[in-house]
Formats: structure tokens, sequence, C-alpha cells
């Protein structure tokens, strides 16, 4: 039987541990500074507080009840692997999809054009 010290299996592990962070990537660039939000932008913030807040957060990309929106505009796919474009977006806020309930018939154009300038300095 081969005995491996608990050194050689405690660097092991630390090796391994560098390896999955290192393989995670840098952290998503920060949100825009609330003080720096345009007034449409700051509507799209009222928007998405009375509509989207409950399932997801808007500073963080992990999942709350749905995926976390933290740069969702700065990456190249949403979450689901579509693309990550203001039709894709709107889609979905419109129609839903999976859990997400639509909003189609809740929200107006207006809104859902403030909500896409505020997911935009996610």
């Amino acid at each position: 039987m081969r005995r491996v010290s608990y050194g050689a299996s405690k660097l092991s592990l630390l090796a391994l541990g560098a390896a999955f962070l290192s393989a995670c990537g840098p952290p998503p660039p920060p949100s825009k500074p609330l003080s720096e939000l345009t007034p449409q932008e700051h509507a799209g913030r009222a928007v998405f507080i009375a509509d989207c807040a409950r399932c997801h957060h808007a500073n963080d990309q992990k999942a709350y009840r749905g995926p976390g929106l933290q740069a969702l505009y700065k990456e190249k796919y949403l979450p689901s692997g579509a693309p990550a474009n203001d039709d894709r977006v709107s889609y979905v806020i419109i129609h839903g999809r999976n859990m997400m309930p639509a909003f189609g018939d809740t929200m107006d154009s207006q809104q859902l054009a403030d909500l896409l300038a505020y997911l935009r300095t996610l």
C-alpha cells in the first residue's frame, strides 16, 4: 500500500483549486455607477426593481430564481446560449422563457426601452 504524505495531498488540492479558479476567467466588469445613470437608465432601473429584481440579481452573475444579469450585454451570449442583443433580450422579456413569465401584456414599449437601457449598464 502506497502512502501519500499529508503535505503532498494538500499541495495537490491547492494546485487543483488554482487550476479551477484560473479556468473561471476574470470577474465581469463592474456595472455603471448609479450616480452616472441617464434619466432613461434610471427609469429602466425602476422597471427592473418593480418587475425583475424578485428573480434576478442586477450586480451579480450568480443565479437567484433566474440568472444573474451583471455583464449581460458584455458577454457574447446570454446564459441560454442565444446572442446577447436587444432583439433576443426583448423577445424573452415580452414572451417569457422557461420559468420566466411574459411581460408583453404588462410592459409598454417605453418601459421596455428604458429597461433595455438599464440592462446595458450592468
